[in-house]
């Protein structure tokens, strides 16, 4: 179907310590809201074979795209901090209204992690 896709949404536990995990969604109906994703991709990494038992209970509550396929990547290790007012999906709206196409990666991360992130980008080792 042209409006399936493949989306690799990278789980976020921890912008400072570049902690994260790229788990692959095949068959994404573009047209859902990107709270239907989330609650999809939530209710999925529950039982995930292969998820470390910390990523399959964060409370992770926002997504935004990393990159798309033929695109630019970012330098930054977990994801860009530039443009959130165009990268950060709307929760109401749909994949395909938000710009998700198909190859597209996504993070999902809680925004008050972000947030505090954002405020001093550092890393730990």
């Amino acid at each position: 179907m042209a409006d399936e896709a493949v989306v690799t949404v990278r789980l976020v536990r921890s912008f400072e310590h570049r902690n994260f995990k790229p788990v692959v969604f095949r068959g994404v109906c573009l047209d859902q809201t990107v709270r239907d994703f989330m609650d999809h991709v939530l209710n999925e990494i529950t039982s995930r074979p292969g998820l470390p038992p910390p990523f399959r209970k964060y409370p992770y509550d926002t997504m935004k795209i990393i990159h798309q396929a033929h695109g630019a990547k970012t330098n930054e290790l977990v994801m860009s901090l530039e443009d959130d007012d165009k990268l950060i999906l709307q929760i109401d709206q749909s994949l395909k209204a938000s710009g998700v196409v198909n190859e597209t990666e996504v993070a999902f991360f809680r925004s008050q992690d972000y947030g505090l992130y954002k405020a001093n980008p550092s890393s730990a080792w």
